[in-house]
């Protein structure tokens, strides 16, 4: 299929930008320069969705490894590792791997079975590089095996270099849940590097649109902007079942176009199938992918309505996104949150650590306004909106309109 994860991740410095390959070249020079301290070192990508993030990451760690299979030179001998914990995204490196010289599948790790391996062998890590280190788990998760207090902590104890990439709008649950500030307080007793990334390699849209999906999730619903993007296909929908149609048509004629959902419909890991019903719009919602192919990527998933855990990292050419019921707005056009309505209360748990009810509510609202962000910033090529809740879709329409009318 065209515009695959994989296809891009593998092409490597061919799509690197003169900014990146200097940074490349900066993080390459840090970590040999600490490779050796007795002082951890941490190096922190920050950067939007879409942002190039993963592009950069996956082409450090084959440079590291073709430096490590060297028979001389300051890497040389280094055991290093990548991590990521998400299932799907896994499934794309462990296909580069297969593709690369130096660049195996056992090098590719989730951090639980990578710390407890860790742990379990004394060993420790030359380099480490974590992708989405955003959904790394903060607190204890017996679930996941996880029996510590913070992942990234023991990721850092257990390596040398640590080099990771972070956005806070792509923190989804109270298990994961970080902010700028947590992970800088964390990292302070390390040596560390940062840099930012600001330019969006993923969508086509203009920075008035992107800075409009931010301003929306962080609970602002403002004018839509008048230059959306030169090719750009941006629309709002009174209608979901016309939205799909159209993400059929997409699909069809350039391929991974997909619908998408925040929570707020029925679904259970029952493995049966739990359907999203907006007037003639019904489908089900993405089913188990037991297959080594990432969900975007499957052509039959096109009859599915994607979710933020199976799409999160991935580039879809068109996205429709549907706004569920727990996403509402109110007189001041302020994005408000109905929990109640909320049906994924795994991704909502309560935390000891966070011990004040307004605090955590907030927390809670922030998370399920993250995970709009992350769905509206799949599309390539354009971006679809339909949202449940009446009036939010009319204030939308009523923009839509006015948008149309400049």
């Amino acid at each position: 299929m065209k515009n695959s994860t994989v296809q891009k991740l593998i092409a490597g410095n061919q799509q690197l930008t003169s900014e990146q390959q200097t940074m490349l070249n900066n993080i390459q020079q840090f970590t040999i320069t600490h490779l050796h301290d007795q002082k951890h070192a941490v190096y922190v990508i920050y950067g939007d969705a879409g942002t190039g993030k993963s592009v950069i990451l996956s082409q450090l760690f084959y440079d590291f490894q073709q430096l490590a299979s060297s028979k001389s030179g300051p890497l040389a001998g280094t055991h290093n590792y990548f991590l990521v914990n998400h299932p799907e995204i896994l499934k794309v490196y462990k296909q580069i791997a297969g593709q690369e010289t130096h660049v195996l599948k056992k090098n590719f790790q989730r951090p639980t079975s990578f710390i407890n391996q860790m742990n379990k062998n004394d060993g420790h890590a030359d380099i480490t590089i974590i992708d989405e280190a955003h959904l790394l788990l903060s607190r204890r998760d017996a679930y996941n095996n996880f029996y510590q207090d913070n992942q990234l902590q023991e990721i850092i104890n257990s390596s040398q270099v640590t080099i990771l990439v972070f956005d806070h709008r792509q923190v989804l649950r109270t298990k994961s849940f970080w902010t700028d500030a947590r992970l800088k307080k964390l990292i302070a007793p390390y040596t560390v590097g940062e840099y930012h990334l600001t330019h969006q390699f993923r969508m086509n849209a203009s920075p008035e649109l992107v800075k409009w999906i931010n301003t929306f999730t962080d609970g602002q619903l403002t004018p839509i902007p008048k230059q959306c993007g030169p090719g750009y296909d941006f629309r709002i929908f009174d209608d979901a079942e016309a939205m799909r149609q159209l993400i059929v048509k997409r699909n069809q004629e350039v391929g991974i176009s997909r619908i998408v959902s925040t929570s707020g419909y029925p679904s259970t890991l029952d493995g049966g199938k739990h359907y999203i019903v907006e007037g003639d719009f019904k489908m089900p919602w993405d089913q188990y992918n037991y297959t080594q192919t990432p969900w975007p990527e499957i052509p039959a998933t096109i009859n599915e309505v994607g979710s933020m855990f199976t799409c999160q990292g991935f580039d879809l050419n068109y996205v429709g996104v549907i706004l569920g019921p727990p996403i509402k707005i109110n007189d001041q056009d302020q994005l408000e949150v109905d929990l109640t309505k909320f049906t994924d209360v795994e991704s909502l748990k309560r935390r000891s650590d966070i011990t004040d009810p307004k605090e955590f509510a907030a927390i809670k609202q922030r998370l399920v306004l993250n995970s709009v962000n992350v769905l509206m910033k799949r599309g390539i090529k354009g971006l679809y909106i339909f949202a449940h809740d009446q009036v939010l879709r009319q204030r939308l329409l009523d923009l839509w309109h006015a948008h149309q009318d400049q």
